[in-house]
């Protein structure tokens, strides 16, 4: 263990180099830090100040003496866990606001039942909004088996907690009936085309303002497409599919 690992999880040297002598020396003062850390007496009541403010470094007065000690490592992974909850709760509000104009469009491919599942989970990244989607024939028979607990036990429940609108177009084929019944419960809005003229065998999903998933459940392979005129265009055809289907 160095300084260098905690550099990776946000601090910078002084203040790696501080926590970690004082971490070795239990409670102490200000100059065996010092030396301990290599860090100059007057430079080190300024970093200690700065580790008291991340929850990393306490204090203590007795006979009239301070004395300084790092707090229990393991906080610094709950430190780190509210930070990340935290970013969870804005990062909605964080993207709507980003200028994606200039950003170069990108392509991510996904693979396995994991790779899969994770493009349903950043789906799931806009609260609030609408996804638009051509879903697969037979969504009962697609979505059973290794998918199903996923979509039942976790993505359905969490889109509905996050007030996420689904309409989509689906073949008209053998199940759908029931698919159907449970759409007003799982926020969800659904147009038929016939399955012998219009077969759909992947899912697409049009979501957050400029993504398209395409995924083949069968094959448990999907890409996202990063891209605001792919997406418009989209967007754009589905909404002719769905006005023509009323």
């Amino acid at each position: 263990m160095t300084y260098k690992d905690l550099i990776k999880l946000g601090l910078n040297e002084k203040e790696a180099r501080v926590y970690l002598a004082s971490l070795e020396l239990g409670e102490t003062n200000i100059e065996r830090i010092s030396k301990k850390s290599g860090v100059k007496r007057t430079t080190v009541y300024d970093i200690i100040d700065s580790l008291k403010e991340k929850g990393l470094m306490s204090s203590v007065a007795k006979k009239k003496k301070k004395f300084f000690y790092a707090e229990d490592p393991r906080l610094m992974e709950e430190s780190f866990e509210e930070k990340k909850q935290a970013l969870k709760k804005i990062l909605p509000d964080l993207l709507s606001l980003a200028n994606f104009i200039d950003r170069k469009p990108r392509i991510r491919f996904f693979e396995g039942v994991g790779g899969v599942e994770e493009i349903y989970k950043e789906m799931l990244s806009y609260p609030n909004q609408e996804i638009l989607a051509w879903m697969c024939d037979s969504p009962m028979l697609e979505l059973s088996g290794e998918f199903w607990d996923f979509f039942a036990n976790f993505y359905i429940p969490q889109r509905k907690k996050r007030r996420i609108n689904l309409r989509s177009i689906n073949s008209d084929e053998k199940g759908i009936e029931e698919y159907q019944k449970r759409g007003a419960q799982e926020l969800r809005q659904t147009k038929l085309v016939d399955h012998n003229e219009f077969p759909i065998k992947s899912s697409i999903n049009l979501f957050g303002g400029r993504n398209i998933s395409i995924v083949s459940f069968r094959e448990k392979i999907g890409l996202i497409i990063e891209s605001e005129k792919i997406y418009i265009t989209l967007k754009s055809i589905f909404e002719m599919n769905w006005k023509a289907l009323e």
